[in-house]
């Protein structure tokens, strides 16, 4: 008793310190991994690892990220929304209808570009807001309604379209992703920014460390005075406009949006926020950690086409891959999450 009394500087920090220390662990536990993948691809092909394939990498990840995002601030409150991956593809469809002549597939009513660019996050929002109304207001189960809603909102896509693709879409739909800067598109410095400033947020803002509270125990948040519903719907609304937006920079990728835009995404949205540290449980995870999920998702679906392996193949190994980061990251830097 006399040994910790007489040196307290050093007792009183350690836990903490251990703590922190676990913690950069996992969010960086997937960099070798990462690191093996770029190793691996310069051996198969030189130009694997050249500025060009790390900006295709860079930009097919920035729609997707934006989708991990959204779902990660979802997962941290202990819900999920499996609707993002039709949010991402409706969200932008109706955008474009507004706009587009009915000859190129639209509804012909003329309105200006900017009212259909404003309108796509507005969509993912109130698609959100909904999913909140139904699993936080009304305590519906989240997997049934989010589900059911990903169907509705691909009929409804599928419907409008007539199950065309939108050709000829007004520049402003793909500027986002054809205007560089540094050498990169502008939808790789978007993803980066809104992950910083989400970052940030849930770091050192009251109502953003009130999520891993929400996530890990709501009766126990609830009791502290934090607005659990009125947060956790939050998120929904966040999560559609963030897939929203993320079906936005994938538009400008492809440079047309299909009927089925988005349609499979989710199981990557999942995979690369769950190989990154994010608890289905809720109460855990790290932005860090989502990020360098996706990137390690586009970089083995890369490699694997640069390798010329056969597609029916690729989701075999593809899948193996994933298994084995999952472990990596679960069990780097302590106990693992579960």
């Amino acid at each position: 008793m006399t040994d910790v009394m007489t040196d307290p500087k050093t007792a009183v920090p350690a836990a903490p310190a251990r703590r922190r220390k676990a913690v950069w662990l996992r969010e960086l536990a997937l960099l070798p991994a990462l690191a093996a993948v770029f190793v691996l691809g310069g051996l198969v092909d030189g130009a694997f690892v050249g500025w060009s394939n790390i900006v295709s990498i860079l930009t097919a990840s920035a729609a997707l990220s934006l989708v991990v995002l959204g779902e990660s601030l979802v997962l941290i409150t202990g819900k999920f929304d499996l609707s993002l991956e039709s949010t991402m593809g409706l969200a932008p469809a109706l955008g474009a209808m507004v706009v587009l002549p009915a000859a190129s597939a639209g509804f012909g009513l003329g309105l200006p570009t900017a009212v259909g660019l404003l309108l796509i996050p507005v969509v993912g929002a109130l698609v959100g807001y909904f999913n909140g109304f139904l699993i936080v207001k009304l305590q519906l189960n989240a997997f049934i309604v989010t589900l059911a809603m990903q169907f509705v909102l691909r009929g409804v896509q599928v419907g409008a379209t007539k199950g065309k693709t939108l050709f000829n879409l007004p520049d402003a739909f793909t500027d986002l992703a054809t205007t560089t800067f540094a050498g990169l598109p502008m939808t790789v410095w978007l993803a980066a920014a809104l992950f910083a400033v989400a970052g940030w947020f849930l770091r050192y803002h009251r109502v953003g460390r009130s999520l891993y509270a929400i996530g890990g125990n709501r009766e126990a948040a609830r009791a502290a005075g934090i607005r659990v519903d009125r947060i956790s719907w939050a998120m929904f609304v966040l999560a559609g406009a963030l897939a929203a937006i993320g079906g936005l920079a994938y538009t400008g990728y492809v440079g047309a949006i299909g009927s089925g835009q988005g349609a499979g995404l989710i199981l990557q949205v999942f995979a690369a926020a769950v190989i990154g540290g994010v608890s289905l449980d809720g109460g855990k995870g790290s932005l860090v950690g989502a990020l360098t999920g996706v990137l390690l998702l586009s970089s083995v679906s890369s490699l694997l086409n640069f390798a010329h392996v056969r597609p029916e193949w690729q989701m075999a190994i593809y899948g193996a891959i994933i298994l084995v980061a999952l472990i990596i990251s679960r069990y780097a830097g302590g106990k693992p999450q579960t």
